[in-house]
């Protein structure tokens, strides 16, 4: 079987956590988080970074850090995973969606605007599967209504972003250093990978201390036992933090694997009747985080069917997201009634990414691709 993923480890990661195990600084204490945490940062163009346990646990500090009142609004896409949602539910706030863009899957920047109101707050676009949102006219709107921006880049570590192009001075920016506050993930099948973990950035020195205390339970500064604030147990440990490290040293390599992945597999796939390939537009470096596709109704067949299909011969896939307004734990709360996302529901029926590994090989990917033709055509 061909795994939809493996992580890219070397012996770097095992120098690392054998220096922490070693050491006895295990836990949430020790030289790689503070590391792990400047390395990221400065890579992605960032003065600050906050190492936490998991992408979700970033989104749920970045958004706290913005000290929402229940009822308030953040704009974000239908078509991303539910962590987006419950982070704005867990501060008594209100999730508001919009639909994504069919070329590049993205939260379509051009309905917006029409989804502010007087209780918006901040919005929050995501790079889905390594392509990036088209963010400036995001960033516009934030700064024309006071908007908070959380940058969801989980999906996207390398990918860029061509910024103020508009101007025709354009400026290339690695995604998670726009906005307010960017998230990631380093869950096991990221670029960049701890197991488990996750960071938030931030520009704002007073927002980076805010999430430090937030992610510690807020002790006191000068009697630790002392809570002037509600937080969180959200630290990283030093072995995750280690693995992480090693893994920023080689990022450059993963990434061009990465990419040769997407290219090789675009080669094989483009001329497919009824697939779309993902796309690569002009003002965006895709990352290919993971090789989606989406399945035409033409074929006669879901993306669950020809998953299974796949699999029966040898080709592990993953569905795409369901959209947030068709979560039945979202809907059972009042949200989204009657709303309707049609480009989300299309991808959320047809959709699904192929083995994305940087670890792939070529005799794989034509493996890959061979099934997938079969199995459409």
């Amino acid at each position: 079987m061909i795994p939809v993923n493996e992580p890219l480890l070397g012996e770097r990661e095992l120098q690392y956590t054998h220096e922490c195990i070693r050491s006895g600084w295990i836990s949430s204490t020790g030289r790689f988080v503070e590391e792990f945490e400047n390395s990221w940062a400065a890579y992605c163009g960032r003065r600050h970074g906050v190492a936490v346990c998991n992408g979700t646990a970033a989104l749920q500090l970045a958004v706290a850090g913005l000290e929402l009142q229940p009822g308030d609004e953040v704009i974000m896409p239908a078509f991303t995973i539910i962590s987006c949602a419950t982070a704005v539910l867990a501060v008594g706030a209100v999730p508001v969606l919009v639909d994504c863009d069919p070329r590049t899957w993205t939260m379509d920047v051009d309905q917006v605007a029409d989804r502010i109101t007087p209780r918006t707050r901040a919005v929050m676009p995501v790079h889905i599967y390594g392509h990036p949102v088209d963010l400036d006219p995001i960033l516009a709107l934030a700064q024309e209504h006071d908007l908070a921006v959380i940058e969801d880049a989980a999906e996207a570590h390398g990918a860029e972003y061509l910024c103020g192009r508009a101007r025709g001075d354009g400026t290339w920016r690695r995604c998670g250093g726009f906005g307010t506050a960017s998230c990631f993930s380093f869950y096991a099948n990221k670029i960049v990978t701890t197991g488990e973990g996750g960071m938030v950035l931030t520009n704002d020195a007073a927002l980076a201390r805010r999430y430090h205390a937030l992610r510690n339970l807020c002790f006191g500064t000068e009697s630790r036992f002392r809570h002037e604030g509600l937080g969180f147990n959200f630290r990283m440990t030093n072995l995750q933090a280690a693995v992480g490290v090693a893994q920023v040293e080689r990022i450059a390599e993963t990434l061009e694997r990465k990419r040769w992945m997407g290219r090789e597999y675009t080669r094989r796939l483009r001329d497919v009747p009824h697939l779309q390939v993902p796309v690569e537009e002009p003002w965006a470096r895709n990352v290919y985080w993971m090789y989606g596709v989406l399945i035409g109704s033409e074929v006669g067949a879901s993306a669950g069917q020809v998953a299974a299909v796949m699999r029966e011969k040898g080709v592990d896939t993953r569905p795409f997201f369901l959209g947030l307004h068709e979560q039945p734990a979202l809907v059972q709360r009042g949200l989204f009634h009657e709303e309707r996302y049609p480009v989300t529901e299309r991808l959320s029926r047809q959709g699904l990414y192929l083995p994305s590994s940087a670890t792939l090989t070529e005799d794989q990917s034509r493996h890959v691709g061979e099934v997938l033709r079969e199995v459409v055509s």
